[in-house]
C-alpha cells in the first residue's frame, strides 16, 4: 500500500507541477515585456506603445490568475503527501518558501491591481513604479523558488541532528552549489518564453496582415531582446551542465546515456542518438561521436566522465529514455530558438526593416506562430531531467524519496488527484476560451493615455475635499 501511495503521490506532484509552471514563466517574462514598453511610452510619450501596454496586460492578469489558482494544490501537498519531507526538511525548505510568499507573491499581488486598474486613476510615474514592482516580484519568486529547488539538488549549510535536519549557515544553504545556474537558467527560460509567445503572436497578426503597423513593434521589440537572450540561455544551459556532471554524476551520465567510465588521458564518447536500458545496464543501440562528452560534461578534451556502470543500480536515477530524450528535445529547441531569431534578424536587415518585405516572409512569421508552443515544451523537458534526474533522492545525497512520503491511503490520492485533474481541465478551457475572445477582439486603437493631472487641477481637488 505505501509502494502505492509513493506512485500515486510522486504522479500527483508532477500532473500539479506540469501544469502550473505552464503559467508563472509568462507571469515573469510578461511582466519584464511590459515593463519595458511602458518605459518606451513613458520617455517617448508615444501613443502606440501605451496601446502595447494595455493590449498586452490583459494577457498577463488572464496568465497571472491562473498561475495563482493552479499553485494552491501543488503546495498542499507537502503537508499531505509528503509528511516526513516537510518534517525532515522544514527548517529551511519551509523558510525558503515562506520568504517567497513573503517578500515576492505578495509584492506582486499587492501591486497588480494598481498595473491592471490604476490606468486611468494614477499619474503615469506611479503606474510605472507599479509594473516595475510586479516584474520585480516575479523575478524574486523565481529566485527564492530556484534556491528551495536548487537546495534539493546540492544541499548545503545543514547538518543531521536527531533525525532532523538543521540549518548551520543560511547563506551556504541560499547559495549552494546548484544555485547561481538554477536561478538563471530558470529565470532566461522564463524570459524566452514570453518573448517567443508575444513574437508569436505578433507573428500571427502580420500573417493575417491585422494591424501590422502595431504588431510589428512588439515583433522587433521581442526579436530584439531574443537575439540577447537565446545565445545566453545556451551558454547557460551549457554551463549549468558541467556543473551537474559535477555535483550528480548519475543524473549526469543518465541524459547522456553514458555507462562506462572513460580511462584517463581518454575523452569519453558523446552519443548523439541511443536507447539507454537500466535492466542490462547499456546502451541497446548508440550512435556515438568520440571524445565528445569529455569536452561537453567538463571543458576538457580527455576529462572523466563518471559512467552509470560505477554507481550503485539504487543509486541510479529511472525512466532513463526519458531522461534522456527529454535532454535532448529541450536543448534542441534551445537551439532552434537561436537560428530562428538570427535567421530572421538577418532577413529584417536584409530588407532594411520594411513592414511590407517582412509581411512577404509568410513562411518566416508562420514559423514563429508554429514555434509559440516549443518554449512550453522545452521548459516541462527542462524540469523533468531536473527532478526525475534527482532520484531515487527528494534531497540529493540526504533523504530518499520513498522515506519522503506519507504513509496514507492510496484512494485518497486517487480522489484528489482526479479533482485536480477536472479542476485544471476546467481551467485551462477557460484561459483558452478568454485568450481566444482577446486575440479575435485585438488592441484598441482608438486608447488615448489620461491626461497627467495638473498642480492646478490637484490643488482644486484638494479644496474640493
Amino acid at each position: 500500500m505505501l509502494l502505492d501511495a509513493l506512485h500515486l503521490a510522486r504522479s500527483q506532484f508532477a500532473m500539479t507541477a506540469i501544469f502550473h509552471i505552464l503559467w508563472p514563466i509568462l507571469t515573469v517574462s510578461l511582466s519584464a515585456f511590459l515593463l519595458v514598453v511602458e518605459i518606451l511610452w513613458v520617455r517617448t510619450s508615444e501613443v502606440v506603445w501605451y496601446r502595447h501596454a494595455r493590449f498586452w496586460s490583459k494577457l498577463l492578469i488572464l496568465n497571472f490568475a491562473v498561475g495563482v489558482v493552479s499553485g494552491i494544490p501543488m503546495e498542499f501537498q507537502f503537508g499531505t503527501n509528503w509528511g516526513p519531507f516537510s518534517e525532515f526538511t522544514g527548517q529551511f525548505f519551509g523558510n525558503i518558501l515562506g520568504f517567497e510568499g513573503a517578500m515576492a507573491f505578495m509584492l506582486e499581488a499587492g501591486f497588480v491591481g494598481i498595473m491592471i486598474l490604476g490606468w486611468t486613476r494614477v499619474p503615469k510615474g506611479v503606474h510605472l513604479f507599479a509594473t516595475a514592482m510586479v516584474a520585480l516580484g516575479s523575478s524574486i519568486s523565481v529566485f527564492w523558488i530556484m534556491v528551495a529547488n536548487s537546495w534539493m539538488q546540492t544541499p548545503a549549510g545543514v547538518a543531521l541532528v536527531d533525525g532532523k535536519l538543521a540549518v548551520t549557515d543560511y547563506v551556504k544553504a541560499i547559495f549552494n552549489p546548484d544555485m547561481a545556474w538554477g536561478v538563471s537558467h530558470m529565470w532566461f527560460a522564463a524570459l524566452e518564453t514570453g518573448l517567443m509567445v508575444i513574437a508569436g503572436i505578433s507573428a500571427y497578426y502580420l500573417l493575417r496582415r491585422r494591424n501590422p503597423e502595431f504588431f510589428v513593434r512588439s515583433f522587433k521589440l521581442a526579436l530584439l531582446l531574443l537575439v540577447f537572450i537565446t545565445p545566453v540561455q545556451i551558454w547557460l544551459g551549457d554551463s549549468s551542465g558541467v556543473d551537474v556532471f559535477a555535483t550528480q554524476p548519475a543524473k549526469g551520465a543518465a541524459i547522456e546515456g553514458h555507462w562506462e567510465t572513460n580511462a584517463p588521458g581518454t575523452g569519453a564518447s558523446w552519443s548523439l542518438l541511443a536507447w539507454p536500458d537500466k535492466a542490462n545496464q547499456r546502451n541497446d543501440w548508440s550512435l556515438e561521436i568520440p571524445g565528445l562528452l569529455s569536452v561537453l560534461g567538463t571543458h576538457s578534451l580527455h576529462g572523466q566522465v563518471k559512467g552509470l556502470a560505477d554507481i550503485p543500480v539504487a543509486d541510479q536515477p529511472p525512466a532513463l529514455p526519458l531522461l534522456y530524450y527529454a535532454f535532448r528535445a529541450m536543448a534542441g529547441i534551445g537551439f532552434l530558438f537561436m537560428v530562428l531569431a538570427f535567421w530572421t534578424a538577418y532577413s529584417l536587415r536584409k530588407a532594411r526593416g520594411q513592414l511590407e518585405a517582412l509581411l512577404a516572409q509568410r513562411k518566416l512569421l508562420l514559423a514563429w506562430v508554429l514555434a509559440i508552443p516549443l518554449p512550453y515544451i522545452a521548459v516541462e523537458c527542462g524540469w523533468i531531467v531536473r527532478e526525475v534526474g534527482r532520484q531515487p533522492w527528494v534531497v540529493y545525497g540526504l533523504l530518499r524519496t520513498e522515506n519522503a512520503a506519507s504513509a496514507i491511503a492510496p484512494m485518497a490520492i486517487t480522489g484528489s488527484m482526479a479533482m485536480f485533474a477536472v479542476f485544471y481541465v476546467v481551467l485551462i478551457s477557460s484561459f483558452f476560451y478568454f485568450a481566444r475572445r482577446w486575440l479575435k477582439k485585438g488592441p484598441d486603437l482608438t486608447l488615448l493615455p489620461p491626461a497627467e493631472p495638473t498642480r492646478q487641477s490637484v490643488a482644486h481637488t484638494a479644496a474640493e475635499h
